[in-house]
């Protein structure tokens, strides 16, 4: 394969056009036509619809996509980790993180490692335990931390540190006031839940499956703050990191449940492609992530 008809591929999918690929890449929109027929031909397949104004991604362009991005992001990585040995931690480390570690457990870190080393321009990206996998694997970030469970062969997780999943209700609502319950009683009441995708979420699903509880959400929310503002608003209860209730369990807002028998402990993972070693800016955002907080 053509990897300079790759990059051209890969400019003209990105810009949405070859006239404002061409424009990117610096060279004439003619000669960017002549070699995407060329890279075309060469793989026997079409990878744009051409259309009056712009092109679109056949689904062969599609694939082909998610493979470029990765093999550029790579050498964009070999060129960073090279230069990182010239400059000492410097340009960028874009990090993905789930919900919960990134809005409850890195902060902190982040902070420290930008007081030690300023001129790294750190991005922080908080999505759920599935996207933060395909990020990784697209090459569009250098490390992710998820709360989920290992589903990508290409993927190395690593625990990092121990989390606990905890029952949570409004002190007022009724079951606050028994303090405990049976599993019995937890199938009858009602569970807000994250979305389908989510660690918390799949995480508890199968701590409670194991139990031989199956229990179908009374609402889905999309984030952790929605969940902890729904459940003191009395309209239910839901499984939890201890780290995201903290604060809330300080003002009296939210308050723990306990379920006899059942105790959710999860790990949580550091995720990185596999057989890729981290360049030194990673390697020194790790070493601030493994010191005593």
């Amino acid at each position: 394969m053509n990897l300079n008809h790759l990059a051209i591929f890969q400019a003209v999918a990105a810009n949405g056009s070859v006239s404002r690929g061409a424009q990117r890449l610096h060279i004439s929109q003619s000669a960017v036509s002549k070699q995407l027929g060329e890279f075309e031909r060469a793989l026997g397949v079409v990878l744009f619809d051409r259309l009056p104004r712009g092109v679109r991604l056949t689904e062969a362009g599609r694939l082909l996509l998610g493979y470029a991005n990765r093999l550029f992001a790579i050498e964009a990585e070999a060129r960073s980790a090279l230069g990182d040995l010239k400059q000492q931690a410097r340009g960028s480390l874009t990090i993905g993180a789930s919900r919960t570690i990134g809005s409850y457990l890195l902060p902190q870190r982040l902070a420290a490692f930008r007081q030690r080393y300023p001129a790294v321009e750190l991005s922080l990206q908080v999505e759920n335990t599935h996207v933060i996998e395909r990020k990784l694997l697209a090459g569009e970030i250098d490390i992710g931390f998820t709360e989920g469970v290992v589903s990508s062969e290409q993927l190395d997780y690593s625990e990092f540190a121990q989390d606990e999943l905890v029952l949570i209700a409004a002190p007022r609502h009724p079951a606050a006031k028994q303090g405990s319950m049976t599993l019995a009683t937890l199938q009858d009441l009602r569970l807000l839940m994250h979305e389908i995708g989510s660690g918390t979420r799949a995480v508890t699903e199968l701590a409670l499956a194991e139990k031989g509880l199956r229990i179908r959400p009374s609402m889905t929310l999309a984030s952790t703050e929605a969940i902890k503002h729904t459940v003191a608003a009395g309209a239910g209860l839901a499984f939890l990191s201890s780290l995201s209730i903290k604060t809330e369990q300080r003002a009296r807002r939210l308050t723990v449940l306990n379920v006899d028998g059942l105790r959710i402990a999860r790990a949580l993972y550091q995720v990185r492609l596999r057989n890729t070693p981290p360049g030194p800016t990673l390697a020194a955002f790790l070493d601030v992530l493994q010191a005593p907080a």
